[in-house]
């Protein structure tokens, strides 16, 4: 039995050998076959870079996907390709934010004033922290930071990443005028750059289009259209208290670091509350657990939708107000922070 049991061993033994030996051949490639192997990744990558230039000169090419949501991604290129100098005042929050501020509004009204839009389409409450956090380290010149809610924002927060993109290289790209080509390959999404590059121009061109991506000096997303798209929004997911977690931690920050903070609860369309809050009790829960989160932080709350009141006309959709009355609220906004 032993004897039996050492030859297998030694049998095994050499088999290993003997496959060893084969698999080594099998690894041998001879030189030409690396060659065009190499040759054949060499012509892929010239052949990209190509593609992304032909698209460049046409004005069809798209940002790099940091983010994959192309309007997120064009303010990042928008912010690179304009860097505004020393802002004192920060405006962060999603798309009403991004929209319903008028720059030139505000220096207008505000003496000494130097905004910037750091409002980006689309986030929650906690990514709207993760992005405030990167602006106020990237600009330490900002003493006060304005936040434009809506109760959409503070709703899935548990659900969704804090970290809408890569803060490294999104810094390197937007402030230290990284290479852009390499953000491509990094971020390679051949379906969403397809589709955005057939769409992009039209995005940054059509003035009258519902999802116009132009932006003033100051970084402000205006709607210029004079479509409408209904109410669009239906019922909002509910509340979700890490999303007012991250708001007590942003306002806790800035008290910290000596920096004014107010959040503003922008206009909503009255049929939109009609139809999905008759009673009232999602907005007054909605307020309430903002004025809680904001206890003790020495933050400012002003409920626009609640004393600001521009009218069923000047909405697009149950949330997104178009510019003219945008213009409007950024006059009331700039009253609002003057008077604190």
């Amino acid at each position: 039995m032993s004897n039996g049991t050492k030859d297998t061993a030694l049998n095994d033994k050499g088999a290993g050998d003997s496959s060893s030996g084969a698999t080594a051949e099998a690894c041998s490639f001879p030189a030409s076959y690396l060659l065009s192997l190499f040759g054949g990744v060499l012509a892929c990558l010239i052949a990209f870079c190509l593609f992304l230039f032909g698209l460049q000169v046409t004005d069809n090419l798209p940002p790099p996907a940091f983010s994959n949501s192309l309007c997120l991604d064009e303010k990042l290129s928008f912010m690179r390709d304009n860097p505004y100098a020393s802002p004192n005042l920060l405006v962060v929050g999603s798309s009403v934010a991004w929209r319903h501020v008028d720059g030139e509004t505000l220096v207008s009204h505000v003496p000494g004033t130097r905004p910037l839009n750091g409002a980006f389409c689309g986030l929650q409450a906690n990514q709207t922290q993760h992005v405030a956090d990167w602006l106020l380290e990237r600009e330490p010149t900002i003493k006060e930071v304005v936040m434009i809610v809506d109760v959409i924002d503070f709703a899935r927060c548990s659900k969704v990443q804090d970290a809408v993109f890569d803060r490294k290289d999104v810094d390197d790209y937007v402030y230290e005028d990284a290479p852009a080509f390499p953000y491509y390959m990094r971020y390679f999404a051949p379906v969403s750059l397809m589709r955005n590059s057939r769409t992009v121009q039209d995005h940054r061109t059509n003035e009258n289009g519902m999802h116009l991506l132009k932006f003033t000096q100051y970084g402000d997303g205006p709607l210029l259209t004079d479509q409408s798209r209904g109410l669009f929004y239906g019922q909002p997911d509910p509340l979700d208290s890490t999303c007012f977690e991250a708001l007590n931690s942003l306002a806790t920050r800035l008290k910290e670091d000596g920096r004014k903070f107010m959040v503003v609860s922008t206009p909503l369309h009255p049929q939109w509350k009609a139809q999905i809050d008759p009673g009232g009790t999602l907005l007054a829960n909605f307020n309430h657990e903002i004025i809680k989160s904001l206890q003790s932080t020495g933050t400012h709350y002003w409920d626009a939708d609640a004393e600001w009141r521009p009218g069923e006309e000047a909405f697009v959709d149950a949330i997104h107000m178009r510019w003219p009355a945008a213009q409007r609220f950024s006059q009331a906004l700039a009253e609002e922070l003057v008077a604190h």
